[in-house]
């Protein structure tokens, strides 16, 4: 059997945390791998933003059924109808962060190479230059489409109520002050507390 490409994180955790030992265990190889649809994935991000995933889901679907093949592509979302999008369950708001993140991927023809040579921090910084990127669709973008290995969000509800479930912790300082003790793969950390919700 090959490896996962996530095994030396997989035992690092294990050896460290035996509450991370336990969902390895239990939940298997992490299976995060590189994306290279960009604009898909913060698309994917902002339709998200505070909706439960089968809600996301089914707004996302409705939103990718507007395009060819199901595969919004800049030019088309930007030309596409403000009421439209509306009409498949995206807020005003949404549907205008949607616009600007394929008005920035128009202009700048964002690639692999663009986030190559750039530190997690340069990532954020640059992605929440564009409206309606924050913090937690940076981290994410991070996380699950350039699978960079050692992020943590503490503005994400879903991984703040697994380490009140796991662990015990109530305070974002004491939440934050444990992913001290899986770097360098607090990402795949993330990975199995997501996991744990779902039983």
């Amino acid at each position: 059997m090959s490896e996962s490409r996530y095994s030396e994180a997989q035992r690092f955790l294990a050896r460290r945390d035996a509450v991370m030992k336990r969902l390895i265990k239990q939940h298997g190889d992490c299976t995060i791998a590189p994306r290279t649809d960009y604009f898909l994935s913060l698309c994917s991000a902002i339709v998200s933003q505070q909706l439960s995933v089968k809600a996301a889901d089914t707004i996302w679907n409705r939103f990718a059924a507007l395009f060819p093949r199901k595969k919004p592509m800049p030019d088309l979302v930007l030309t596409c109808e403000p009421d439209v999008l509306r009409s498949v369950g995206l807020s005003q708001q949404k549907a205008s962060y949607l616009k600007n993140i394929a008005a920035q991927f128009q202009e700048h023809r964002y690639t692999a190479r663009t986030f190559a040579g750039m530190s997690d921090v340069d990532v954020i910084t640059n992605l929440t230059e564009i409206k309606g990127v924050g913090q937690w669709t940076a981290e994410m973008f991070l996380m699950f489409t350039l699978a960079r290995q050692d992020v943590f969000s503490i503005g994400d509800l879903g991984l703040r109520n697994a380490m009140r479930n796991q662990y015990g912790h109530e305070s974002n300082d004491e939440m934050l002050e444990h992913t001290e003790t899986w770097k360098p793969y607090r990402t795949v950390a993330s990975w199995y507390l997501w996991r744990s919700l779902e039983n």
